[in-house]
């Protein structure tokens, strides 16, 4: 049943990380009696905390050689625990986005002993080189940093930008322990590129999708971990550079989960699960650290003043000082209390065969998303919906080509089984969706095998003079029974009174990526297309509060309002106005059934 789990804690995990480590010695720099005010020096009264020396080591780039296993096949078997912790939803208003990116700053500028930072997309931009100054104020405060991107999704992110994070730490302050006092441990600036596309051994298909920032993460009461959709960029923050409202702001969502003190946790806090997660992914033998030039102090001072003043910049925007301002408040309210669960697909990049031994690859990830949304079909929650911009339909068969496994038959199974139930998915159409290939899957694929019969799927990918421009099939009574279905309904984001229609509304691209039942959901960084279900490292928490979910439920509610539904004369006509206008997405409505045959014909839907 979804959410009853037994099985091994990420205790299992730390044990075989700190049995590893607590034996190595790490020497503070020599400093004879009297010259701690030497450089490099600890202050006087520093003390060496035993449990500050084990993070310190745990934490440190290379450590996996130490490991008697891989470190991606400790996360695939080691299954979690769920917790007790606190969970907020940020969701996918124009203020939301603001408040995303306000939040990403406080937790950065609140933290005390550690930070970990992994994004997908981590752009050159106002919001990136601002996180980049917060960061290199923290660990010139004394907290240890550790900064991850993915070689391929942060390609155009300015490699000496990161080596001049680095050079931070030329003037870090001192690592304190659990009660404040300062050890005589250095704080760092670790800055990897995950499976790096210049070694030999890098798989580019494989990736890290993966967005998160965790603070203080082994510190209860102090941790704070956020994840979901939102990349690091102006794109998904509501603002440009010059405080003006960024009408193109994807329409995203965020969770936000932390640790108290007084939460019950059986041994294991909840910022725990998050720091393991994050060190397994860091030492990938994919990855590749980075090294600074020589005299990094002066190669890379322009760098680390643009970061201070981009930082500066971007909290007197008055759309973000308003916010950000606002931060106390706004993190003392809105939290729920909620079990969680950390859920990812961490063993994707490592996985073989993951198109013919799909199912087999999934089965052996207890922590894997999809395994555990699958779940979802053996319960009886009233109303499931799903929120994702590339939602894909999985469908797997064997060597001899018999189907193993059907997303679509199973769902209607369920809906067989559940007469009382009710699925929603809310997804983007041909307006919002900027990736054209994954749209056709939506419009060709998704829709038509979840609410069409198998004659009208035949009329349907046939030319659009045949199907969705023949009054006589998309006005007849089984088309309207059909995408009318009572309790099976698909909304795509965007409606006609856009402004690429002559309205006044800047419909923007959907990129929220959740599913709630009735008391229990998922928000995470997985779009559960075949490259997050495959390829991908991805990463989210399951949660159960009936409070969460009644936020999650308004937050859709609301990208509704935005929505048609799939197959209604208004998306037709919408569909029909697209394919009237000029430009690449006028193009590729109008071409939108032979990108998919051609997809799936050729095996490249695999890819997306």
């Amino acid at each position: 049943m979804f959410w009853k789990r037994v099985g091994l804690f990420w205790v299992i995990v730390l044990t075989l990380v700190v049995s590893a480590c607590v034996t190595t010695t790490v020497k503070p720099e020599d400093c004879p009696a009297g010259t701690q005010k030497l450089a490099g020096c600890p202050p006087m009264g520093a003390i060496r905390d035993s449990d500050t020396e084990n993070l310190y080591v745990e934490r440190t780039w290379g450590y996996a050689e130490e490991l008697a296993v891989d470190p991606i096949l400790l996360g695939r078997d080691s299954e979690n625990l769920i917790v007790d912790g606190m969970a907020k939803f940020i969701g996918s208003t124009d203020q939301g986005a603001l408040y995303a990116l306000a939040t990403r700053i406080w937790m950065i500028e609140s933290a005390e002993h550690t930070i970990d930072v992994v994004y997908y997309i981590f752009r050159d931009d106002l919001a990136g080189h601002a996180i980049l100054g917060a960061l290199c104020a923290a660990v010139q405060r004394g907290v240890d940093v550790r900064f991850m991107v993915d070689s391929l999704g942060s390609s155009t992110l300015k490699k000496g930008n990161l080596k001049a994070l680095q050079s931070c730490a030329l003037k870090a302050g001192f690592m304190r322990n659990a009660d404040g006092e300062i050890t005589v441990h250095k704080a760092r600036v670790q800055a990897v590129i995950f499976n790096a596309s210049s070694k030999t051994s890098s798989n580019v298909n494989r990736r890290s999708h993966d967005k998160l920032i965790a603070v203080d993460a082994r510190f209860p009461g102090k941790a704070y971990a956020i994840t979901g959709g939102r990349n690091v960029s102006l794109d998904y923050y509501g603002t440009l550079e010059d405080g003006s409202p960024n009408t193109h702001t994807y329409r995203d969502a965020d969770i936000l989960v932390h640790g108290p003190a007084d939460a019950s946790h059986d041994g294991v806090p909840l910022g725990v699960g998050v720091e393991t997660y994050y060190s397994l992914l860091f030492e990938f033998d994919k990855n590749k650290s980075l090294k600074m030039k020589r005299d990094p102090a002066n190669a890379y001072r322009k760098e680390r003043d643009g970061f201070r003043e981009s930082l500066a910049t971007l909290k007197a925007l008055p759309n973000v000082r308003e916010r950000y301002d606002n931060m106390d408040e706004y993190v003392s309210q809105g939290f729920h209390d909620a079990d969680l669960l950390l859920g990812h697909e961490i063993a994707n990049v490592i996985n073989k065969n993951v198109v013919t031994k799909a199912v087999e690859n999934q089965a052996e990830s207890p922590n894997s998303i999809t395994r555990i949304l699958g779940q979802l079909r053996d319960s009886d929650h009233k109303l499931v919906r799903i929120v994702s911009p590339y939602l894909f339909l999985a469908r797997y068969t064997d060597d001899d080509g018999n189907v193993i496994f059907d997303d679509a038959a199973d769902i209607l199974d369920w809906l067989e089984r559940n007469p009382d139930s009710r699925l929603e998915i809310v997804t983007n159409s041909v307006l919002t969706g900027e990736n054209i290939f994954t749209q056709s899957v939506i419009d060709m694929d998704l829709a038509p095998r979840l609410l069409l019969s198998e004659e009208q799927r035949a009329q349907w990918t046939k030319s659009a003079e045949e199907s969705e421009l023949n009054p006589d099939f998309v006005g007849s009574e089984e088309w309207l029974r059909a995408v009318n279905h009572p309790r099976l309904a698909i909304y795509e984001t965007g409606k006609l009174d856009d402004v690429t229609f002559g309205g006044d509304y800047h419909h923007s691209k959907l990129h929220a990526k959740y599913v709630i039942g009735d008391d229990v959901g998922y928000v995470g960084t997985s779009n559960l297309d075949y490259r997050s279900r495959l390829y991908n490292s991805e990463m989210g928490f399951f949660f159960r509060s009936e409070e969460l979910a009644k936020d999650i439920n308004d937050n859709t509610d609301y990208l509704i309002s935005l929505s048609y539904r799939w197959g209604s004369p208004e998306w037709l006509e919408m569909r029909q106005r697209m394919r009237e206008s000029d430009g690449s997405k006028a193009s590729a409505v109008r071409k939108q059934r032979g990108l998919y045959k051609t997809l799936e014909k050729s095996g490249l839907i695999w890819w997306f």
